[in-house]
């Protein structure tokens, strides 16, 4: 059984009557398991393509990780950023309470056992609904990106002349589209092939609200399927350009909270006599997390020894931070760039049959190419299509991992 997200309004049924009753009837169990089975009726919109058990187990587990607030999720520190999110699971878990006071006020009553089976049922229903809220709550916020300045490169790949020539037709293609954004940007570099409108390499500076998020979907190799401008025989080639969208790289920041430090004080080593430190001055730090040690005994207070070294360690650090970031931009262009084969494309334009394929997502073919290729509406329409795939993607992914 598949199960399906579909937007729900939250409503509760209370039942005062019920919760008025002494605690004091007792023994009254209803079958939760076999409850959940014949109330889980669900409506489609938004199709996870996974069994309903693992995803109610995901929400359960979810929402036990939100009231210990674990640190642990990685996922659930992105979402409980969002302030829908937090709402939904916080009537959920009241939804839950309702039901085990309910169970509780039930035990050992036939009265109540009758009316308890009725509320139960609707509490079942509301909590289902709910549910549904909360997964596309989730697939709404998963995969959003908030980055705003960006690096675009696009480069001419297999293919010669022709190549280049789309790529150029890519260049103006983006340039379009980065107004019809609304975004800024900034060519850096355009290396240009001599003798035709071509291109062989661009990067271009990009800077906008969440511009990473709408422009990463463009990275990969982008195929072309056409007869060239320099075809004398009418024959149809196929060429290839990628596209790289990386995240400018930001100016970075060393903090050093105390609980991170393992600060420890010796006397100075020297060549004796009157060089022998007899104060504890010489300063040696740790930085727990990362297990890097710095010393320093040049001067002779602690406090002076101990600045010189904190500058060591942020030095040390700095430099560390600096080579994993660019060692994550180098990863993600080797990763988009690929080897620009035609084989490797994530979009095919084929100038014959006037059509545009996105191989990412079934529903990825479009018409009508010379609108296309200015880079407005209908590139948006396709960026959103790529969005939700992506976004069900990460959710789908999350839901699996759940143990």
């Amino acid at each position: 059984m598949l199960f399906f997200v579909y937007g729900w309004r939250f409503g509760r049924r209370w039942s005062r009557e019920i919760l008025d009753f002494n605690n004091s009837r007792t023994n009254f169990n209803i079958n939760l398991n076999s409850r959940i089975l014949e109330c889980n009726t669900f409506c489609t919109k938004v199709n996870l393509a996974l069994p309903e058990k693992n995803v109610k187990k995901y929400i359960t587990s979810l929402t036990e990780s939100y009231k210990v607030r674990s640190k642990d999720d990685e996922l659930l520190t992105t979402i409980i950023k969002q302030r829908e999110v937090v709402t939904l699971l916080d009537n959920r878990i009241l939804i839950e309470e309702n039901i085990k006071s309910l169970e509780e006020l039930g035990k050992n009553d036939e009265e109540m056992k009758k009316l308890g089976q009725d509320e139960f049922i609707a509490y079942q229903e509301s909590l289902n609904k709910l549910d549904e809220e909360i997964l596309e709550a989730l697939a709404d916020n998963i995969g959003k990106d908030y980055c705003r300045d960006v690096i675009f490169e696009i480069t001419a790949g297999v293919g010669g002349q022709e190549a280049m020539l789309f790529c150029s037709d890519l260049f103006k293609m983006y340039q379009g589209y980065f107004e019809y954004l609304g975004f800024t940007y900034q060519p850096l570099g355009v290396d240009k092939e001599n003798g035709i409108d071509g291109i062989r390499h661009a990067t271009i500076l990009v800077s906008g609200d969440r511009a990473f998020e709408l422009l990463r979907h463009e990275g990969g190799v982008h195929r072309v399927q056409r007869i060239p401008a320099t075809e004398r025989a009418g024959r149809v080639h196929t060429s290839t350009v990628t596209v790289a969208v990386l995240p400018q790289p930001t100016e970075l920041e060393v903090n050093l909270p105390e609980k991170d430090l393992k600060i420890e004080t010796k006397r100075s080593t020297g060549a004796g006599g009157q060089s022998v430190n007899k104060t504890e001055s010489a300063v040696r730090i740790v930085h727990l997390p990362t297990g890097i040690a710095v010393e320093a005994q040049s001067e002779r207070a602690q406090i002076q020894n101990k600045r010189i070294a904190l500058l060591k360690l942020r030095s040390k650090l700095y430099e560390m931070q600096l080579n994993d970031q660019k060692s994550t931009t180098a990863a993600m262009r080797k990763k988009q760039r690929g080897m620009s084969q035609r084989n490797e494309k994530i979009r095919t334009y084929n100038f014959s049959q006037d059509r545009i394929t996105d191989h990412r997502i079934s529903n990825g073919t479009m018409h009508n190419l010379k609108v296309f290729m200015e880079g407005g509406e209908d590139l948006k329409d396709l960026q959103e299509k790529l969005q939700n795939h992506f976004q069900l993607k990460v959710l789908q992914e999350a839901i699996e991992k759940c143990k």
